[in-house]
Protein backbone atom coordinates (compact mmCIF):
# COMPACT_ATOMS: atom_id res chain seq x y z
CA UNK A 1 0.00 0.00 0.00
CA UNK A 2 3.28 2.19 0.87
CA UNK A 3 4.31 1.96 -2.69
CA UNK A 4 1.04 2.39 -4.46
CA UNK A 5 0.82 5.57 -2.40
CA UNK A 6 4.07 7.02 -3.13
CA UNK A 7 3.56 5.81 -6.92
CA UNK A 8 0.01 7.54 -7.10
CA UNK A 9 1.62 11.05 -5.92
CA UNK A 10 4.74 10.69 -8.17
CA UNK A 11 2.31 10.37 -10.94
CA UNK A 12 0.43 13.03 -10.31
CA UNK A 13 3.79 15.54 -10.08
CA UNK A 14 4.95 13.90 -13.34
CA UNK A 15 2.05 14.22 -15.04
CA UNK A 16 2.08 17.91 -13.67
CA UNK A 17 5.56 18.73 -15.01
CA UNK A 18 4.22 17.03 -18.71
CA UNK A 19 1.72 19.45 -18.88
CA UNK A 20 3.90 22.14 -17.57
CA UNK A 21 6.49 21.66 -20.24
CA UNK A 22 4.03 21.21 -23.35
CA UNK A 23 2.49 24.46 -22.25
CA UNK A 24 5.78 25.99 -22.35
CA UNK A 25 7.15 24.49 -25.91
CA UNK A 26 3.49 25.37 -26.85
CA UNK A 27 4.37 29.07 -25.96
CA UNK A 28 7.77 29.41 -26.97
CA UNK A 29 8.63 26.25 -28.90
CA UNK A 30 12.07 25.56 -27.06
CA UNK A 31 13.63 22.09 -27.78
CA UNK A 32 14.93 21.96 -24.39
CA UNK A 33 11.16 21.84 -23.08
CA UNK A 34 10.28 18.45 -25.29
CA UNK A 35 13.03 16.87 -24.13
CA UNK A 36 12.21 17.51 -20.00
CA UNK A 37 8.96 16.51 -21.26
CA UNK A 38 10.00 12.83 -22.85
CA UNK A 39 11.68 12.23 -19.36
CA UNK A 40 8.93 13.12 -17.19
CA UNK A 41 6.40 11.15 -19.71
CA UNK A 42 8.57 8.34 -19.34
CA UNK A 43 8.43 8.74 -15.66
CA UNK A 44 4.40 8.79 -15.54
CA UNK A 45 4.26 5.72 -17.74
CA UNK A 46 6.79 4.03 -15.51
CA UNK A 47 4.79 4.95 -12.73
CA UNK A 48 2.00 3.57 -14.13
CA UNK A 49 3.31 0.34 -15.04
CA UNK A 50 4.75 -0.15 -11.24
CA UNK A 51 1.44 0.20 -9.87
CA UNK A 52 -0.06 -1.85 -11.80
CA UNK A 53 2.27 -4.92 -12.78
CA UNK A 54 4.34 -4.22 -9.43
CA UNK A 55 8.31 -4.02 -8.55
CA UNK A 56 9.00 -7.10 -10.18
CA UNK A 57 8.91 -5.62 -13.57
CA UNK A 58 12.10 -3.73 -12.82
CA UNK A 59 14.03 -6.88 -13.69
CA UNK A 60 12.74 -6.61 -17.32
CA UNK A 61 15.66 -5.24 -19.71
CA UNK A 62 13.18 -3.66 -21.97
CA UNK A 63 12.00 -1.37 -18.82
CA UNK A 64 15.98 -0.41 -17.73
CA UNK A 65 16.05 0.67 -21.34
CA UNK A 66 12.61 2.52 -21.52
CA UNK A 67 13.69 3.89 -18.17
CA UNK A 68 16.88 5.11 -18.87
CA UNK A 69 15.13 8.02 -21.37
CA UNK A 70 14.35 9.17 -17.62
CA UNK A 71 17.52 10.69 -17.11
CA UNK A 72 18.62 10.80 -20.27
CA UNK A 73 16.35 13.19 -21.78
CA UNK A 74 16.26 15.36 -18.59
CA UNK A 75 20.35 15.86 -18.82
CA UNK A 76 19.55 16.80 -22.61
CA UNK A 77 17.58 19.35 -21.54
CA UNK A 78 19.61 21.01 -19.39
CA UNK A 79 22.52 20.17 -22.04
CA UNK A 80 20.16 21.93 -24.51
CA UNK A 81 19.07 25.27 -22.11
CA UNK A 82 21.87 25.78 -20.55
CA UNK A 83 24.94 24.89 -21.97
CA UNK A 84 24.34 25.21 -25.82
CA UNK A 85 28.44 24.93 -26.57
CA UNK A 86 28.38 21.03 -25.69
CA UNK A 87 25.00 20.15 -26.31
CA UNK A 88 25.89 18.71 -29.76
CA UNK A 89 28.29 16.30 -27.87
CA UNK A 90 26.04 15.27 -25.28
CA UNK A 91 22.84 14.45 -27.63
CA UNK A 92 25.34 11.94 -29.53
CA UNK A 93 26.56 11.06 -26.15
CA UNK A 94 22.76 10.11 -25.11
CA UNK A 95 22.21 8.62 -28.24
CA UNK A 96 24.75 6.24 -28.08
CA UNK A 97 23.97 5.47 -24.31
CA UNK A 98 20.37 4.42 -25.31
CA UNK A 99 21.34 2.43 -27.92
CA UNK A 100 24.45 0.60 -25.81
CA UNK A 101 21.84 0.42 -22.88
CA UNK A 102 19.22 -1.08 -25.12
CA UNK A 103 21.71 -3.76 -26.85
CA UNK A 104 23.82 -4.97 -23.97
CA UNK A 105 20.14 -5.51 -21.75
CA UNK A 106 17.88 -6.89 -24.36
CA UNK A 107 20.95 -9.11 -26.13
CA UNK A 108 21.68 -10.21 -22.66
CA UNK A 109 25.21 -8.77 -22.71
CA UNK A 110 26.12 -8.87 -19.11
CA UNK A 111 29.28 -8.15 -19.43
CA UNK A 112 28.93 -5.13 -21.24
CA UNK A 113 25.69 -4.00 -19.79
CA UNK A 114 27.50 -3.70 -16.06
CA UNK A 115 29.63 -0.96 -17.67
CA UNK A 116 26.82 0.77 -20.46
CA UNK A 117 24.25 0.56 -17.67
CA UNK A 118 26.36 2.76 -14.54
CA UNK A 119 28.54 4.34 -17.24
CA UNK A 120 25.63 6.34 -19.26
CA UNK A 121 23.33 6.41 -16.11
CA UNK A 122 25.92 8.01 -13.68
CA UNK A 123 27.01 10.44 -16.11
CA UNK A 124 23.32 11.91 -16.59
CA UNK A 125 22.64 11.89 -13.38
CA UNK A 126 25.74 13.99 -12.97
CA UNK A 127 24.59 16.65 -15.50
CA UNK A 128 21.71 16.83 -13.52
CA UNK A 129 23.21 16.81 -10.23
CA UNK A 130 25.76 19.70 -10.98
CA UNK A 131 24.03 21.31 -14.03
CA UNK A 132 21.72 23.69 -12.45
CA UNK A 133 24.60 24.94 -10.19
CA UNK A 134 26.53 26.16 -13.11
CA UNK A 135 23.50 26.98 -15.08
CA UNK A 136 24.13 30.44 -16.10
CA UNK A 137 20.54 33.01 -15.67
CA UNK A 138 18.55 30.20 -14.26
CA UNK A 139 16.18 31.02 -11.49
CA UNK A 140 16.83 31.36 -8.18
CA UNK A 141 15.90 28.04 -6.05
CA UNK A 142 16.79 25.95 -9.59
CA UNK A 143 19.32 24.13 -7.30
CA UNK A 144 16.61 21.90 -6.30
CA UNK A 145 16.61 20.30 -9.82
CA UNK A 146 20.31 19.33 -8.78
CA UNK A 147 18.96 18.17 -5.70
CA UNK A 148 16.58 15.65 -7.91
CA UNK A 149 19.66 14.84 -10.05
CA UNK A 150 21.07 13.53 -7.01
CA UNK A 151 18.15 11.71 -5.70
CA UNK A 152 17.93 10.30 -9.97
CA UNK A 153 21.81 9.28 -9.62
CA UNK A 154 21.75 7.36 -6.17
CA UNK A 155 18.90 5.47 -7.65
CA UNK A 156 19.23 4.50 -10.98
CA UNK A 157 22.80 3.26 -9.88
CA UNK A 158 21.88 1.26 -7.30
CA UNK A 159 19.23 -0.26 -9.40
CA UNK A 160 21.94 -0.22 -12.31
CA UNK A 161 24.59 -2.48 -9.84
CA UNK A 162 21.30 -4.13 -8.70
CA UNK A 163 20.09 -5.25 -12.06
CA UNK A 164 23.87 -6.59 -12.97
CA UNK A 165 23.82 -9.02 -9.85
CA UNK A 166 25.93 -6.71 -7.51
CA UNK A 167 25.50 -4.45 -5.06
CA UNK A 168 26.29 -0.74 -4.10
CA UNK A 169 27.59 0.00 -0.99
CA UNK A 170 25.03 -0.27 1.44
CA UNK A 171 22.10 -0.78 -1.23
CA UNK A 172 21.31 -4.34 -0.95
CA UNK A 173 18.16 -5.38 -3.21
CA UNK A 174 16.02 -5.49 -0.20
CA UNK A 175 17.30 -1.53 0.70
CA UNK A 176 16.47 -0.34 -2.38
CA UNK A 177 13.04 -2.19 -2.86
CA UNK A 178 12.30 -0.78 0.35
CA UNK A 179 13.48 3.14 -0.41
CA UNK A 180 12.54 3.03 -4.25
CA UNK A 181 8.86 4.23 -4.26
CA UNK A 182 9.73 7.51 -1.66
CA UNK A 183 12.66 8.05 -3.44
CA UNK A 184 10.90 8.70 -6.74
CA UNK A 185 8.53 10.63 -4.74
CA UNK A 186 11.11 12.99 -3.34
CA UNK A 187 13.15 13.28 -6.53
CA UNK A 188 9.99 14.14 -8.38
CA UNK A 189 9.01 16.72 -6.00
CA UNK A 190 12.55 18.49 -6.32
CA UNK A 191 12.03 18.69 -10.17
CA UNK A 192 8.80 19.83 -9.48
CA UNK A 193 10.31 22.92 -6.99
CA UNK A 194 13.00 23.53 -9.19
CA UNK A 195 11.18 23.47 -12.63
CA UNK A 196 8.51 25.82 -11.40
CA UNK A 197 11.33 28.40 -10.48
CA UNK A 198 11.19 29.38 -14.10
CA UNK A 199 7.83 30.96 -14.51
Amino acid sequence: MKDILFLLLTGLLAAYLCWYFWQRYNLHKALHNLYYLMGFAVLLISGLLLIFLGLGILASPYVLTVASLIPLGISMGLAEEYFPSWKKAFKWFAAIGFLAIAVTSIGGMDALKKIAVPLFHGVAGLVIFLGPFFAKGAPKGFFWVGIGGLLIGLGGIALAFISVGRQLLFFSPEFVMLILTPLLFLMTGAFALGFARKG
